[in-house]
């Protein structure tokens, strides 16, 4: 549908006027284009004040997708092709704003009245659509959507853009506190993170604007703002709720490999099914191994599986981390690889640790069949910090700093590490929702599922990376090693994020909630 007819970029690498462009999922996204002042243009007011969008400029579009939380079963696939055209529109408003710098130069109301205007008017008919797609089949639609038609065009300085974004970075360790239950929270270094991270995304910015200079192999970051010598970073890890006499204790590890067979694509299968290179950026996937863009549930269930018990058919799979020393990889050339900006070696994990744990509060209900849930957000440049999930340490630090706005750089003979926590509080009727969140929740800070939510176990992940330390000189970092993702989203450690989808067979999802009850460690 919409989603699979988007025009294609060029490689990042090779423009010149382009610095990264957004895609985002759900019908919104920032778009960001370099320009540089024409050579004939001199240094009066006139040119200066001309010149004002000149150095970077972007689109910020509201995301529509988000905001729809409720879609009727029967429209899903027809408002999923319309969100797709929305992404469609804001590439075509990027290519456009990209070739454009002269006219822009000559004209100040240019962009407004060529790009903005006629692509506020585009989204108007197909957020109508949306709209009466979901009407028509008895759903009701938000009443703000109308007012989502608007983008604006903002340009790029340290005091706008997604630095200001990047600022919330106290709401997103609030976040990420209570979604960890307090095992991993981030509370206290998502403000300091919070403060680096500004600096950290308006040099992005900065960074494009002087060459790409200290911007990332592909010119689409990280920055040197974006990583942090973890031996001078405060202790911030919350300790855990203790648990009460009806908790839940147990745990249950699952051994599934570490994607040691390449099983990778630029698929989501979650949020767009049926589209080819609906991530943008590349997954490694462990557990089940037919999952792509056109999977089913009966795909799944005939999927095989990398996990050591073969009841276990999940699917478990997280953008890859690479190392931009000034290698490439297979997909240099290809769509989510190099041409959306995602270079350098794709490192594989040296360990790979999937567990299942309780609730300090209560007793766990089973997994139902076909869960799907996304922990963290791919988008925190779109959508700011609110669903920020993202921690990064250091073997021998893990219980001492978590990051989410940064990168650690470790010291020698410690490696670094992702964690993620999934939600771990469930509706009790729906495997899936349209904005693929509702369903799912976070317990709060103490542990309890709010709303009439259930506890489920809690599947953890914790992925293990030998890289040689990254170096940072002069403003401008080297050996940089990033977590695959977006272009405009600029590589930033926070938007890092996990995907899983519930798959078992022979009563295995009975067997861990009795484990977990139970108070045993079991595999």
């Amino acid at each position: 549908m919409g989603r699979n007819t988007r025009k294609r970029r060029t490689p990042l690498a090779t423009k010149a006027i382009a610095a990264s462009a957004a895609l985002a999922l759900g019908g919104g996204g920032l778009i960001w284009a370099n320009y540089y002042a024409s050579a004939h243009e001199t240094n009066s007011t006139q040119n200066s004040a001309k010149a004002a969008w000149g150095q970077v400029a972007t689109i910020s579009c509201p995301d529509v997708g988000q905001q729809l939380t409720n879609v009727p079963n029967q429209a899903k696939n027809e408002v999923g092709g319309e969100l797709g055209n929305l992404d469609r529109q804001i590439t075509d408003a990027y290519q456009q704003l990209a070739t454009t710098r002269a006219a822009q130069a000559q004209d100040g109301n240019y962009v407004q009245n060529t790009i903005l205007q006629p692509l506020k008017d585009r989204r108007v008919v197909i957020i109508g659509r949306i709209k009466l797609e979901i009407t028509r089949v008895g759903g009701r639609t938000p009443r703000n959507l109308d007012s989502m038609a608007s983008c604006t065009g903002i340009p790029a300085n340290p005091q706008q853009g997604t630095g200001g974004q990047a600022g919330t970075g106290g709401q997103a360790g609030t976040g990420g506190q209570a979604g960890t239950g307090g095992q991993t929270g981030t509370g206290g270094q998502a403000g300091t993170g919070g403060q680096t991270g500004t600096g950290g995304q308006a040099g992005a910015g900065g960074g494009q604007q002087s060459g790409g200079q200290n911007a990332g192999q592909a010119g689409n970051g990280p920055t040197a703002a974006d990583f942090v010598d973890i031996t001078k970073v405060q202790r911030n890890v919350a300790a855990k709720p203790r648990a009460g006499g009806n908790g839940s204790t147990g745990t249950f590890i699952t051994r599934c490999g570490v994607n040691a067979n390449k099983n990778h694509n630029t698929d989501n299968v979650i949020v767009a099914p049926g589209v080819t290179n609906g991530a943008h950026h590349l997954h490694d996937y462990v557990g089940n191994q037919k999952v792509n863009a056109f999977s089913s549930n009966d795909t799944f269930l005939q999927g095989g599986t990398s996990c050591q018990n073969k009841n276990d058919l999940s699917a478990y799979y997280w953008p890859v981390v690479r190392v931009q020393d000034g290698t490439q990889d297979f997909d240099q050339n290809a769509d989510g690889g190099g041409k959306e900006g995602n270079v350098g070696r794709i490192l594989t994990p040296v360990q790979a640790q999937i567990k299942y744990v309780g609730n300090p509060n209560s007793k766990v209900v089973a997994m139902p069949q076909f869960l799907r849930i996304i922990t963290g957000d791919a988008k925190t440049t779109t959508n700011g910090l609110a669903n920020a999930n993202a921690h990064w340490s250091c073997t021998g630090f893990e219980n001492k700093v978590q990051l989410t706005n940064q990168y650690p750089i470790c010291p020698q003979g410690s490696n670094v590490v992702r964690t993620f926590a999934f939600q771990s509080c469930w509706d009790g009727q729906n495997i899936d929702s349209a904005n693929h969140r509702t369903h799912v929740a976070f317990a709060d800070p103490n542990g309890n599922c709010q709303n009439g939510f259930k506890a489920i176990p809690q599947l953890t992940m914790r992925l293990v990376y030998k890289i040689n330390p990254p170096t940072v000189q002069n403003g401008v970092v080297k050996n940089a090693y990033a977590v695959d993702g977006f272009p405009e989203q600029l590589h930033k450690p926070a938007t890092d994020h996990d995907d899983f989808i519930s798959v078992t067979t022979g009563g295995l999802a009975n067997r861990i909630a009795g484990c977990i009850n139970s108070g045993r460690q079991c595999q």
